[in-house]
């Protein structure tokens, strides 16, 4: 069993940085792959970045590809996001589980989520 939660969340404005952290326990995180996803009001809950355990491969969705870094260590999981804009508010969820299945939205687990809200 995992566990996840989420921190970093908050109200910034428009071209501002925020990087949120992810603290895991259980011992099959440091073996699976770890990504964040958010969801938006009155939308569906979409991948944002992924990573593998040992950080070789890594994917990122067109709207976070060049602005949002993913980043992880055995324990952890990082999202640096800049140039953050308004259709990135969000409540962003930390996941794991395999690869593969992160990347079709089928993780093991999830974290609560934290919010971040972007002003123009």
């Amino acid at each position: 069993q995992v566990q996840l939660v989420e921190t970093g969340g908050g109200l910034v404005q428009a071209g501002a940085s925020l990087r949120l952290s992810c603290a895991a326990s259980g011992e099959s995180f440091s073996r699976d792959g770890a990504a964040w996803f958010r969801q938006a009001p009155g939308k569906e809950r979409e991948i944002v970045a992924a990573i593998t355990w040992n950080s070789d491969n890594t994917y990122y969705s067109d709207s976070a590809k060049g602005r949002f870094t993913i980043s992880r260590d055995s324990a952890k999981v990082y999202l640096q996001m800049n140039s953050l804009r308004p259709e990135d508010t969000a409540v962003y969820y930390c996941a794991s589980g395999w690869y593969n299945r992160l990347l079709t939205g089928t993780p093991f687990y999830w974290g609560p989520g934290t919010q971040v809200t972007v002003s123009s």
